[in-house]
């Protein structure tokens, strides 16, 4: 019960936070977040740009990006570790 009691003052306290930082002229004009792409070349300025014009592409793409990278890393580093003599399908355990 006193946990509930908590909760609900808590919850009334950011209420009321928030009511007057609205009050105090706060949230009348939205931030805008853009990248400074004036110096930017290449592929660099692709990405900024990307970003400034919009970020549901921006988003999307560095989803399917990261992935990509990360399974041709692990492509390279296997290439690599086989290249080098490191058998890692072929390994003992340690732990018994």
């Amino acid at each position: 019960m006193q946990l509930l009691k908590r909760i609900w003052i808590a919850l009334g306290a950011f209420s009321l936070s928030t009511q007057v930082a609205l009050a105090a002229g706060g949230g009348g004009e939205p931030i805008v977040i853009v990248a400074d792409s004036r110096k930017l070349t290449g592929i660099m300025a692709w990405w900024a740009n990307l970003y400034n014009e919009s970020h549901l592409y921006f988003t999307l793409l560095t989803i399917i990006i990261i992935p990509v990278v990360g399974v041709v890393f692990g492509l390279l580093a296997d290439l690599v570790m086989h290249f080098v003599g490191i058998d890692l399908s072929s390994r003992d355990l340690a732990e018994h």
